[in-house]
């Protein structure tokens, strides 16, 4: 087997690995809940799969996680207002935040591998939790308006999506991939053979 065709299997099996990784953690995330929404435990995964194999990886191993958001049931109660609109941000939320956090990672890499893992690490929820917002707000306003209300927030749409629908979820996913990230960069420089 020439060298090509070793970093060709290497690779596919690694991202077998990572695909297998986020697949059984987000089923496992899908118990944990801090409000309505479940916690997302395949940041680190996409993380370093992302880093190790490139933003396109990345990207892969992103709609992976959507697409088991999807079949999971997790977005049930968006599915009953909006198909097309839980499509798309659920699949959008996940390609953005592994493609964007293997594109932070490459730049950042060049220059410091450290401020890379972290930045990467911080990046992957960022933009998760941002674009299910920005979904949120342009497909599913008003189911969450009348969730709002009956959750006492009254008609501040706003505060109860930021503190009642991803607020703790938000916090702790970027508190452990802060803490992790010593372990994210490790597992980077692992997966690409460096001291």
């Amino acid at each position: 087997m020439n060298a090509n065709s070793q970093e060709k299997t290497r690779r596919l099996a690694g991202l077998a690995l990572f695909t297998a990784l986020i697949v059984i953690l987000q089923l496992l995330g899908s118990f944990i809940r801090f409000g309505p929404v479940s916690v997302s435990l395949v940041a680190l995964p996409i993380v370093v799969g992302a880093a190790v194999y490139g933003s396109a990886a990345g990207l892969w191993l992103g709609f992976v996680f959507g697409m088991v958001v999807l079949l999971s049931g997790d977005a049930a109660a968006f599915f009953a207002f909006s198909v097309p609109g839980t499509l798309l941000t659920v699949l959008v939320k996940g390609i953005a935040c592994g493609g964007l956090a293997g594109l932070v990672y490459a730049w950042l890499a060049q220059k410091n591998r450290t401020l890379a893992a972290v930045t990467a690490a911080i990046v992957c929820p960022v933009v998760n939790t941002g674009v299910f917002l920005l979904g949120c707000r342009i497909f599913f306003l008003p189911m969450l308006a009348d969730m709002a209300q009956s959750l006492g927030f009254g008609d501040n749409v706003g505060r109860f999506m930021i503190i009642g629908l991803v607020g703790v979820n938000f916090l702790a996913e970027l508190g452990i991939n802060i803490v992790l990230s010593p372990v994210i960069l490790r597992l980077i420089r692992i997966g690409r053979k460096e001291n």
